[in-house]
């Protein structure tokens, strides 16, 4: 058995400073949290579509147009799975809901005050 430090990464640097557990650049640079922090404005207009390629035939409502925040797109998405009662994920700034769910998402974001397309 090989012992070493084969998954050891820095995590702090004298050079940089401290370093992104994501992508390993310094925090300074990093691209990847920094996607994850924008912030969430008034009016959000989020748009509607549904999507069956590339997913063995199944239905999928993709909700995008979204803002970025990693912990905006969470709360939102546990809100829509609760209220369609279905399974879903957030994936590259959109919400991912299994099954065709237009009409239970369309009102329950126009509810919340945001602007719906699609």
């Amino acid at each position: 058995m090989k012992r070493g430090r084969d998954n050891a990464r820095p995590v702090y640097s004298t050079e940089h400073g401290r370093t992104c557990p994501r992508c390993g650049w310094a925090e300074r640079d990093c691209k990847c949290s920094r996607a994850g922090r924008e912030t969430v404005p008034g009016r959000i207009t989020a748009k509607l579509r549904v999507e069956k390629k590339g997913r063995g035939g199944k239905t999928v409502t993709v909700v995008d147009g979204l803002p970025r925040n990693d912990a905006f797109l969470q709360d939102l998405c546990q809100e829509l799975k609760r209220t369609c009662g279905t399974g879903g994920t957030t994936e590259d700034g959109a919400i991912e809901l299994q099954g065709e769910q237009r009409a239970r998402v369309r009102d329950f974001l126009a509810g919340r005050g945001f602007v719906v397309k699609g």
